[in-house]
């Protein structure tokens, strides 16, 4: 029942996201614990909901050698369903026990370049327990900052972390920028107020994207705090969580895959 909800997911976003050559269509997934305990049958799950993406952007890639595993054996199952993908990992995070953390890009190479392997946001490293990784994307002739971030939990104060970065994001970056990733908060949060009057927006708006760990007669979903943020200079043309779930029998099983939904973006560069 829960492949055939997969499939149905996959149909449905097939007719909505199939878009013109100049956009783009970009997805971040915080995918838990994302490392040697996924099955091949559960990562052929995930592959089947973004194979119609161009870019995953991953959080919460395990810091030991699993982690770049679980990714480099997602990006081999794309790659066997039609498009040729790479991909990237991150070092591991500079942070406390038991938060290190990597982050990954997968992405489809046809259309979609790289010039270095990306880095992580060492000035950042002070102020931010898992410090952001960013990768410049080039389509075409224009580039694309993609920032991928995990932010500390809610109940540590994640706002003084977001602070730091979306001034960072203001102050150094005036080409095409997206900042994916798990937040901890809600985007409606006044500590992103700065950020939005520079000119970002976010992906989605007081969306659910955290799965509870059971219904009991409230559904399924519980906090949002999955987002992207895009600079004035991308022009949306669609976004939305990716909502694979559908009824509540099918939750235990989601939950198999992550405790997040992934989040969706389609977008032209001006």
């Amino acid at each position: 029942m829960f492949r055939k909800i997969i499939l149905f997911a996959v149909f449905f976003l097939s007719l909505t996201v199939v878009a013109q050559k100049s956009e783009i269509q970009l997805v971040s997934w915080n995918i838990q614990d994302f490392g040697k305990t996924k099955s091949s049958e559960e990562l052929e799950q995930m592959a089947e909901l973004v194979r119609e993406y161009d870019i995953l952007a991953i959080q919460e890639v395990v810091a030991g050698y699993g982690g770049a595993q679980a990714v480099a054996k997602l990006s081999d199952i794309l790659n066997r369903k039609g498009a040729k993908w790479d991909y990237l990992i991150s070092n591991p995070t500079n942070s406390p026990k038991y938060v290190t953390e990597r982050y990954a890009f997968i992405w489809k190479t046809k259309h979609i370049k790289i010039k270095n392997r990306g880095k992580l946001i060492q000035e950042l490293d002070s102020l931010i327990d898992r410090e952001p990784f960013l990768v410049d994307f080039f389509i075409g002739d224009k580039k694309l900052s993609l920032i991928n971030f995990h932010s500390r939990p809610y109940n540590k104060r994640p706002e003084a972390e977001i602070k730091a970065l979306t001034h960072y994001i203001a102050e150094n970056f005036t080409n095409p920028t997206i900042l994916a990733g798990d937040f901890n908060i809600n985007e409606a949060m006044s500590v992103f107020d700065t950020f939005k009057q520079s000119g970002y927006r976010a992906c989605v708006s007081d969306t659910k994207t955290t799965l509870k760990r059971a219904c009991n007669g409230y559904g399924y979903l519980n906090h949002p705090i999955d987002n992207m943020f895009y600079s004035e200079d991308i022009l949306k043309t669609d976004s939305g969580v990716l909502d694979f779930i559908r009824i509540c029998d099918n939750l235990e099983m989601a939950r198999r895959l992550s405790d997040h939904l992934p989040v969706f973006l389609r977008f032209r560069l001006e």
